[in-house]
C-alpha cells in the first residue's frame, strides 16, 4: 500500500491533545494498514523515528432516522504512534492554531 493512503487524518480530541507531551500522536488510518505500514508512512511523511505503533479497530455505530430508514457509520481504525525522545510533529497543530 502506498504511504500516502495509509494515514487518513490526525485524530484531535481532548485526550489525544495530551499525547504529544509523551511523544504520542494519534491518527485515523486505513482499515487494512498494518503496523509496519503505519510506521513507514509516519517516518516517511514527517521525518521522525517511530518507536512503537498501537492500533485499535472500531465498528461504526448503527443509526436510524425513523422506523424505515436505517444505516450505519463506517468502521475505522485508530493508531497511536510513539516517537523517539526529541522528535515532534509540529505540522499537525499548525493548522489548528
Amino acid at each position: 500500500m502506498e504511504t500516502y493512503r495509509v494515514l487518513v487524518r490526525p485524530l484531535v480530541t481532548e485526550k489525544t491533545n495530551l499525547g504529544p507531551q509523551d511523544g504520542k500522536y494519534t491518527f485515523v488510518v486505513n482499515k487494512h494498514a498494518s503496523k509496519d505500514q503505519i510506521k513507514a508512512a509516519v517516518e516517511d511523511q514527517f521525518n521522525v523515528t517511530v518507536i512503537s505503533v498501537n492500533t485499535a479497530n472500531f465498528r461504526g455505530k448503527s443509526k436510524s432516522r425513523n422506523l424505515r430508514i436505517k444505516g450505519k457509520r463506517p468502521d475505522w481504525k485508530k493508531a497511536v504512534v510513539t516517537l523517539a525522545s526529541g522528535d515532534t510533529i509540529a505540522e499537525l497543530y499548525e493548522d489548528l492554531g
